[in-house]
């Protein structure tokens, strides 16, 4: 006998009559104690949720994980703050005083600053939640850590550079043309002054220093002629010294010159002499220092506490290199 059929009273024969179930009616049973536990089920989630507000253990647990996580990416941020204003100065110093110091172009601010386009990055990060946040830091995170490698390279350039710093303290155009005797006067000083020729203002690249016709021409500072050149309505004879890191002299009016162009000459050689040659109103030397192109003030360069003595001496060394 089946372990479901059971013995059921008849009360109109008076008799037990043996009753088996059907399938159906067991599938009944079944649906219906399977919906009862549907409904406890969901009761409890809308009880515990909808009235009492609260999650499930596990919805609580990765809620904590994601405030930790959140909590760690706000504290990587305020280190990054940090990290970024340091940087900030860095790059200021390398900029202003650094790359400065050695005639060094500044790094633009276009490299510096410069972000991340064209292929979407962060598109793994778009399916958390809070993606807004993460995307952000993590912007934040690749742009700091470029110009912190843009900056590397910057003090890169910087340290071969330095390695230098004996050769740009020779190129530097730092002494007089002339030797410095009371007979060599500066006739003529940078910056604006009353035209010689027609009496309007112009701007003199350079100055002037006057003396007797034939002086020697000394160059300033270690590098290679560049120019050897007479100009009838300008400079007359004129010769141009590239010294490297950034400065050029010029040197014009000149009697005649020593030198030919592509000649290495150092600090104290002989380049010319002094003469009223092109456009001129009598025996003087134009004598110019360029900075990346542009004319600034000699004097800004001389070592004015040279004397006659240590000057000449300083050139009987340079002849006996030579």
């Amino acid at each position: 006998m089946s372990k479901e059929s059971r013995y059921i009273y008849n009360s109109k024969t008076q008799s037990y009559d043996l009753y088996t179930p059907s399938n159906l009616t067991r599938w009944t049973r079944f649906g219906i104690v399977v919906a009862i536990g549907l409904a406890f089920f969901f009761s409890y989630f809308w009880i515990w949720n909808g009235l009492l507000g609260k999650n499930t253990p596990k919805t609580a647990y990765l809620e904590k994980k994601n405030a930790a996580m959140l909590s760690s990416i706000a504290d990587i941020n305020e280190r990054m703050d940090a990290q970024s204003a340091a940087l900030s100065k860095l790059q200021e110093r390398d900029n202003v005083v650094y790359r400065s110091v050695f005639g060094m172009d500044e790094v633009p601010k276009s490299v510096r600053n410069a972000g991340f386009g064209g292929v979407d990055r962060y598109a793994d990060l778009k399916i958390y939640m809070d993606a807004d946040y993460l995307i952000s830091s993590r912007n934040r995170l690749d742009i700091l850590t470029k110009k912190a490698y843009v900056q590397s390279l910057s003090f890169d350039d910087i340290q071969a550079l330095s390695a230098r710093a004996g050769d740009m303290a020779n190129c530097v155009p730092s002494i007089y043309p002339v030797v410095p005797t009371r007979a060599m006067q500066q006739t003529s000083s940078f910056g604006y002054r009353s035209d010689p020729f027609n009496g309007g203002a112009k701007f003199h690249s350079g100055i002037d220093i006057g003396g007797p016709k034939g002086t020697d021409i000394y160059a300033t500072g270690d590098g290679v002629v560049v120019r050897v050149d007479y100009n009838y309505y300008g400079y007359g004879i004129v010769v141009d010294i590239d010294h490297g890191f950034g400065y050029t002299t010029r040197y014009g009016h000149l009697l005649g010159a020593s030198v030919i162009e592509g000649q290495r000459v150092s600090r104290g050689d002989k380049i010319g002499e002094l003469g009223s040659s092109g456009r001129a109103t009598g025996p003087h030397l134009h004598y110019e220092v360029l900075y990346k192109g542009n004319a600034v003030n000699p004097w800004n360069f001389f070592s004015n506490d040279i004397t006659p003595e240590e000057y000449q001496d300083m050139i009987a060394k340079s002849r006996s290199r030579g």
